[in-house]
Parts: structure tokens; C-alpha cells; sequence
């Protein structure tokens, strides 16, 4: 069977040869987690993607229907759903206690791979609420974990989180939805929330939403947001749930491409009032909020890297069977070959598999430092790598998804007309992509993020544990025979780099900081180009160091030594014209007038 998902060799490659996923094995709360379950959980992810979810792909795009404040998911997602759960696929990384199999987010990121890149419509709803559940989890009282934890983990009920309002997007501060207090601790919510993924369907019983609202009385802006817990149907005593709790849907959404994962426009408190329980402390629900949202900026990176993923090897698989034109120089009378055997074919792979490759390792890295940070028993070494997902979370979320949503474009186009045609897969790849470079803060609030509070979080510090691990890689690399013209050009620019971000962390601090906000993209970019070249080196180092072992490999290990010679030699090549640009910090974009852009 072609893996149209992932590429099961190189999963393995990064779990067990780059990452050396084992070792984790050896503390006593993943001791169960040896090589041979872990390749046993990968083997029996991939085999419920490819033969249950995936088939969900091409059934999604049909869209959910809406009808009354109903919204009904396409039939065959109920039994997949049903399948997923009985395999507690929700609850990987979780608390026994809660459902959960207490799994290293290692080996969940590596199935999550193949499930997200089966069907992202499907399996949507599965991460708003594992996302919801954590915050139950982390914020909640003990009633609110014995009611909800187990009922979410288990995927009876789902979740969601409501966050954004008609005149509040990006801006949190503008919330308008209110709580008014009723005196026996619970409070009545009014207001409206938009764009909300899973907020209504009908795979479950009880749907739980986490609410950003505002207290009668709070002050003005992010100071005043609390966090609430508001189910579709309100709890019994019992658990089960009861009356409706006027959270209506009012509508869903028609967009370019996720049709099957309903996204709504929900009314709070309408008639009878929607009652809803304080999560965490008043006037710190936008913290708390934040919980989620990293573990969701997290996983939107999977979610494009996994449908890059996807495309890649569509696109391979395609490239290898699709019959056009003679090679080059060929004599007239040779036959047509694969036209993977052109050389401009070629460029397009291996930039889409430089990406691919790249993205997958710093995905299960980011999945190894929450790991790390569970088993490390040393304070500075637990916050070493709460440091790296810091800063690498705005790379994985805004950088990713950009050149996510660029591998499944070159997929497109690898398969030339047919590509533009939706009865193949790679355009409906295309369009689901591009929400992921939107939701969960746009990517430009990403770069944002990563120049405004990355760059300077514990006074460089944070910062600096991503140089640190960079410089490792460097050091380690030049030690293997071979690599050392490839290892002083990365080095070489990795001096420059850190030159260039020291600057623009100066300059965005001065009278000059819009200028410098002004070049936060190009700088994610370049830091996010960085970290694909730190990975893929350390790719190339750790395949020279195995060459030899096994025969058969041989091929693909010369595979990740080319594929790094053609990222680090080409494409951050044209990355340092890049950083030129950031020294010169130009100021066109500041001194611009808002009229010069056109008449109206």
C-alpha cells in the first residue's frame, strides 16, 4: 500500500535515530514505553488513518449541514469516531487517573502524524477537546475535574473554546460577552462568540465550552476577562446531563476548506440564560486561556505539517507513476519516462522533502521537550526546555504552517492540471492548509510574538537555550567526516544570524521599534529557515554516523545527506539576502503614508 500519510522510515528515523526516543523508557513513568511499543502504538496509529480517517478525507469536503441550531457531521464520521475512542487515542499523553495512558507526547506526536494527516476536518474536533480538557484539568476545582475530565478524555463529551467575538478577534480586550453572578456560585452568561471550530454537532452527548467573559463590575480590558465553563446541556447531579443550556448555534460557517469540521457562530444566554462556573480566579481568564492556546499553536503546526506531509508523498507517489515527455538529450526515439526523472521535478521534491523532513523533526523535538521536561529531575535542565518550547512555538505554529501551506502548493503542481482538479487529493491539501496560517493568532501575530516577547522573555534567556542547542548541533556535526564544508557554511551563518537578532532586539526597544515590527515577519522566517537547517543537519550527521550498519538503508541515509547539502547550500543561501535586509532595517514600510498606498 503507498503511504499517502508519512513516510513510516523516516517517522522511525527521528524517533528512534535523531531523538533516540528509548531513553525515556528509563524513567519509571514512561518505563513501559520500550522500542518495540512504541513502533507497536505507530504501527496501529497508521493503520486506523490509513483504513478508517483517511477514507473521512474525501467524504468531509461534502460539508456539514445546519438546520434549527442542529448541526449533523456526515455520517460516516460517527463510526470512526466511535473506533478512535475505543482506542483512548484522545487521551495519549494524559493521567491515567483521568482516562489518560500517560504516553511520552513523543510517541503522540508521531501517531497524531498520521491521524491528522488522514482527515484534519475529523480530527479537529478530537483537539479542541483534549485542549479544553487540559484546562478543566490545570484550572479547575475538584468538582469541575470529577464531572468533566474523564467525560472529555474518553471523547463522550467534546469541547471547544470561545474566545472570539464580532469586534473581538485578535484583540481579547475588546470581549463584550458578560457573567452576572447569581449567588450560589455559578453566573449567567450573555454575549456572542464567532469562528468557533466544533461548536456545535452531533457525535456527543454534551458539549463543554470554556468562555472568555467579563464580570459585572471588572475593569476595562484584559485585566477584566475571566474564564468559565459553559456546557451545551447542563450537568445533573448524577453527571448526566440535563436541561439545555441556551448556548444556540446560530449558524455555520462556509469556508474555503475544513467543510467537515462545523465552524460556528454561537448566541449565549438568549432566553433562559446560559449558566456557566468560574475556571481559575476572576480577571484571569486570558492567562488561562493561554494554557490552551499554546498547546493549540502547538498542534496547528502539526496540523500543516502533517498535511504537507501528506501532499509530499501524494506528490512522490505521483511523480513516480505519471508518464510524460523524454529526458533531456534523450534520442527522439526514446519513450516517455516518470517524471520524476526530470530535473526540475526533482528541485520541486527535494524542496518539499527538505521541509517535510525538517518540520517533522522539529515537531517530535518540541513533542521530546515536554518529555524532558517531565522526567528531568535537574531544575536547570527543565527549564532549559521549557525555554526551547517557548521560543520554538511561534517557529512551529506561524513559521510551519507558512511552509506547510507551500509544500502542499508545490504539491499541486508537481501534478500540473490534474492537481488543479478536485477528484485528486492534493488541492483539497491545499485549501484545508490555509486556515492553519489564521487561527490561534495569524502568523504575523506570531512573528510578533517572537520578536516582542521571545527574543527578550527572562531577559534572553529563553532566547538563548535555542542558541545552545543550535551550537550544539554545530559542534557535534563537525566532528563527522564529510560534513565539514556543510557545517562551516551553517556555522557561518548562524554567526550572522545571532549579530542580526541582537540588533533587531535593540532597535525594537529604541524610538526606531516600529521599524523593527515592521521586519518581525522576515525575521520569523529567518529563524524559522535557522531551525530547518539546525534539524536537517543534524539529520545528515546522524545518517552518516548509522551509514553502513544495514545495507539496505544505505539510501535512504544518502538521502538526508543530500537533502541538507540542497537546504543549506541553496535555500539559506538566498536566506542570508534575507539578512541583509534585516541589517539595513529599511524604513519604507514606517514612512509610508496610508494615502500612498491608493485612491479609494
Amino acid at each position: 500500500m503507498a503511504q499517502l500519510i508519512a513516510d513510516r522510515r523516516d517517522v522511525d528515523f527521528v524517533l528512534h535515530e535523531q531523538l533516540d526516543v528509548d531513553k525515556l523508557s528509563k524513567d519509571e513513568r514512561f518505563a513501559e514505553f520500550g522500542k518495540k511499543t512504541v513502533d507497536l502504538i505507530v504501527s496501529e496509529a497508521r493503520n486506523l488513518a490509513i483504513k478508517e480517517i483517511l477514507p473521512l478525507q474525501t467524504i468531509s469536503d461534502e460539508g456539514c449541514t445546519f438546520n434549527a441550531g442542529e448541526v449533523k457531521v456526515p455520517d460516516a464520521f460517527h463510526s470512526v469516531y466511535a473506533a478512535y475512542n475505543e482506542g483512548e487515542w484522545l487521551g495519549m499523553t494524559d493521567d491515567p487517573e483521568w482516562g489518560g495512558q500517560g504516553m511520552p507526547h513523543t510517541v503522540a506526536m508521531a501517531a497524531n502524524e498520521y491521524f491528522y494527516g488522514a482527515c484534519n476536518s475529523f480530527m479537529l474536533y478530537n483537539m479542541l477537546t483534549h485542549g479544553a480538557a487540559k484546562l478543566v484539568e490545570k484550572f479547575g476545582t475538584d468538582d469541575q475535574k470529577r464531572i468533566y475530565l474523564k467525560n472529555m478524555l474518553s471523547g463522550k463529551w467534546s469541547g471547544t473554546m470561545l474566545l472570539t467575538e464580532p469586534n473581538a478577534g485578535s484583540d481579547l480586550a475588546a470581549v463584550e460577552a458578560t457573567a452576572k453572578p447569581n449567588g450560589d456560585g455559578t453566573y449567567s452568561l450573555f454575549g456572542n462568540k464567532i469562528f468557533i471550530s466544533a461548536g456545535e454537532h452531533d457525535m456527543v452527548e454534551n458539549i463543554i465550552h470554556p468562555v472568555l467573559a467579563r464580570i459585572e463590575g471588572a475593569p476595562e480590558g484584559i485585566a477584566g476577562i475571566s474564564l468559565f465553563l459553559a456546557p451545551k446541556f447542563r450537568v445533573n447531579a448524577d453527571g448526566s446531563p440535563g436541561e439545555f443550556n441556551d448556548v444556540v448555534c446560530t449558524g455555520i460557517e462556509h469556508k474555503m476548506g475544513l467543510h467537515g469540521n462545523a465552524t460556528c457562530s454561537l448566541t449565549l444566554g438568549g432566553k433562559s440564560g446560559c449558566i456557566g462556573t468560574l475556571l481559575g480566579q476572576e480577571n484571569k481568564g486570558v492567562a488561562a486561556m493561554f494554557e490552551m492556546m499554546n498547546e493549540a499553536r502547538q498542534m496547528v503546526g502539526l496540523q500543516g505539517f502533517a498535511n504537507a506531509s501528506a501532499s509530499y508523498m501524494y506528490a512522490l507517489n505521483y511523480a513516480r507513476e505519471r508518464i510524460q515527455s523524454r529526458e533531456l538529450k534523450a534520442p527522439a526515439t526514446s519513450k516517455s519516462v516518470p517524471i520524476i526523472r526530470h530535473p526540475d521535478v526533482k528541485r520541486q521534491l527535494i524542496t518539499m522533502k527538505a521541509y517535510v523532513e525538517g518540520l517533522r523533526s522539529l515537531n517530535y523535538f518540541c513533542a521530546m521537550c515536554h518529555d524532558l521536561v517531565a522526567v528531568s529531575t535537574d531544575e536547570e535542565h527543565k527549564t532549559h526546555y521549557e525555554y526551547l518550547l517557548e521560543v520554538l512555538t511561534p517557529i512551529v505554529k506561524g513559521y510551519g504552517t507558512d511552509k506547510s501551506f507551500d509544500v502542499c502548493n508545490q504539491g499541486i503542481q508537481i501534478y500540473g492540471g490534474y492537481g488543479f482538479i478536485e477528484e485528486f487529493p492534493v488541492a483539497q491539501l491545499l485549501r484545508d492548509s490555509r486556515i492553519f496560517m489564521l487561527y490561534e493568532g495569524t502568523n504575523g501575530i506570531q512573528s510578533i510574538d517572537l520578536l516582542g516577547r521571545k527574543l527578550s522573555m527572562k531577559k534572553g534567556a529563553a532566547f538563548n537555550a535555542l542558541l545552545v542547542e543550535i551550537k550544539k548541533t554545530i559542534a557535534d556535526a563537525k566532528a563527522v567526516d564529510g560534513l565539514e564544508d556543510l557545517t562551516a557554511r551553517l556555522e557561518g551563518f548562524f554567526s550572522t544570524y545571532t549579530e542580526v537578532a541582537a540588533a533587531l532586539q535593540v532597535k525594537s526597544r529604541s524610538d526606531e521599534f516600529l521599524t523593527a515590527y515592521a521586519f518581525s515577519y522576515p525575521f520569523m522566517e529567518v529563524t524559522g529557515d535557522l531551525a530547518m537547517a539546525w534539524m536537517l543537519l543534524w539529520r545528515a550527521a546522524t545518517a552518516t554516523a548509522n551509514k553502513g550498519k544495514k545495507k539496505k538503508d544505505n539510501i535512504f541515509y544518502d538521502g538526508q545527506i543530500k537533502t541538507a547539502r540542497f537546504f543549506i547550500n541553496q535555500i539559506l543561501a538566498a536566506t542570508a539576502g534575507k539578512m541583509e535586509a534585516l541589517k539595513a532595517c529599511d524604513n519604507a514600510v514606517v514612512e509610508m503614508d496610508e494615502a500612498a498606498f491608493g485612491s479609494k
